[in-house]
């Protein structure tokens, strides 16, 4: 990792450069020479199934945004989404993102939300282009694309965006405001769970633990599978696929862990300044070459950061007592549970106070957070009058004020979001068939900088995967 992205994810983008993009600049402030970008910002959108169609929706009516064109290797998705959106009627369609992209000069950015096998290449392609890249979650699909997406995003000076959407919330918010004032003390345990795949035996998110299907219907009516399969080894059309069910397969999604581990260790990580872990192990329920495990654990352990909280610290200016102080960053052990998996209750947790099917419990020496509620009950009251964290204008509305210049970077831009997806895409390296076999006698030790697993080589195998002949990052 270049040092500037070191620094940017360990020291600053953590938590200053994070808090820096939940406010709103004005132009003049960054820096001069720049050009006063245009008001409207035209736009294209790239996977307009499923989360595309909402990501279309909900950047179509933001001010002063003109939406020019979609693309989907599905036209059916296409017009699904034509029919309930005026504007998308007026859009351009294509079905191969890169003929969109040479053809439709106007564009000045893109929301992509394909599946995660084509994330990277397709935002590469954007970036080449000069255009600004809105990219669901996770950024890529192997954790060498995300460091090669965010390093070229960066040399472009291009306005980014990852789909993780709770980052402009309140919740990230608040579990700062509460880490921060050192009101549980310094913070050495995490725990992090969700119910994905599944909550239960008739409510399934997608598939995992399964095996390929032997039947091979023809892809839909004018559907470019070929184009869907991008850069992973082909294989025959199934429905098992697409739409949406490639989430728990291998060669196409990233499974729980990269599903939700985005969403879940984001404010974890800006809360505790975490960087990147040195080992991470995991275990799971029986896991075979072609889907994610039904259930599954991953630990990773961070080493301590920074010993203080600097006054002058952008997102803690005006915080009073404590919070404006020190505030210890320990060693962090943080286990993610995904499947239903969850850890135990803590003992003093009264009766009734519900750990739900997706929740964060952070666990410091004075206490506890379980999901952004302090414990125990005494230090409530304490708790209500930690002063707040500024407001983001909306997860959407900080890339386009990106865009335009209107804001110095978006809440979740790619040096933020590269790094963190890398994070979270380790465990599922632990989560390899050959690799987890292995586990109960290695966890896997980390060296970011070097970019190697270093004391299991066999790790290092799936750092990076190799495309079928034709495609290339």
């Amino acid at each position: 990792m270049s040092r500037m992205n070191r620094r940017a994810f360990l020291e600053t983008t953590t938590a200053a450069g994070a808090a820096v993009a939940w406010q709103i600049v004005p132009r003049h402030v960054l820096g001069a020479g720049q050009t006063p970008p245009s008001e409207m910002l035209n736009v294209a959108s790239i996977g307009v199934g499923g989360q595309g169609r909402g990501d279309f929706t909900r950047i179509s009516i933001a001010p002063d945004v003109n939406m020019v064109a979609i693309c989907d290797v599905d036209p059916r998705q296409m017009k699904t989404l034509q029919r309930g959106n005026q504007k998308a009627q007026n859009c351009k369609t294509f079905t191969d993102y890169r003929k969109m992209l040479d053809e439709v000069k106007e564009i000045d950015g893109v929301v992509i939300a394909t599946h995660d096998n084509m994330h990277a290449m397709t935002s590469m392609e954007a970036i080449r282009r000069g255009k600004h890249v809105y990219c669901e979650k996770p950024l890529t699909h192997d954790i060498w694309e995300a460091r090669q997406v965010a390093e070229a995003a960066r040399k472009a000076k291009l306005a980014t965006q990852m789909g993780n959407s709770g980052q402009a919330s309140r919740e990230p918010r608040r579990m700062c405001e509460l880490v921060w004032s050192g009101i549980i003390g310094p913070v050495h345990e995490a725990h992090i769970w969700t119910d994905r795949p599944s909550n239960g035996l008739f409510n399934e998110y997608w598939p995992q633990g399964v095996g390929r299907p032997s039947e091979t219907p023809a892809p839909p009516e004018g559907m470019d599978w070929d184009l869907w399969i991008g850069g992973a080894p082909m294989r025959a059309y199934n429905p098992a696929y697409h739409p949406f069910k490639w989430r728990g397969w291998w060669d196409f999604g990233t499974g729980a862990l990269g599903d939700m581990g985005c969403h879940r260790f984001d404010p974890v990580f800006r809360a505790l300044k975490l960087g990147h872990p040195t080992s991470v192990q995991a275990s799971s329920t029986r896991v075979n070459d072609e889907t994610y495990p039904l259930g599954s654990m991953v630990t990773y352990y961070f080493p301590a950061r920074s010993e203080q909280l600097q006054t002058n610290n952008t997102h803690i200016r005006g915080l009073s007592g404590q919070a404006a102080g020190a505030v210890a960053m320990p060693p962090v052990k943080l286990t993610w549970y995904d499947g239903g998996l969850r850890p135990p209750r803590p003992q003093d947790l009264p009766e009734g106070d519900a750990m739900g099917d997706n929740g964060i419990l952070l666990v410091g020496e004075k206490g506890y957070i379980l999901d952004n509620r302090v414990y125990p009950q005494s230090l409530r009251e304490a708790a209500q009058a930690i002063p707040s964290l500024p407001e983001s204008p909306g997860h959407f509305l900080e890339w386009t004020y990106a865009c335009k210049g209107k804001a110095a970077a978006a809440g979740s831009n790619f040096d933020w979001a590269g790094p963190l997806t890398e994070v979270v895409l380790l465990g599922n390296v632990a989560l390899r068939s050959t690799i987890r076999k292995l586990l109960p006698q290695h966890k896997l030790d980390w060296d970011a900088q070097a970019f190697k697993f270093t004391n299991l080589d066999a790790a290092n195998q799936y750092l990076r995967r190799e495309y079928r002949e034709g495609w290339a990052l």
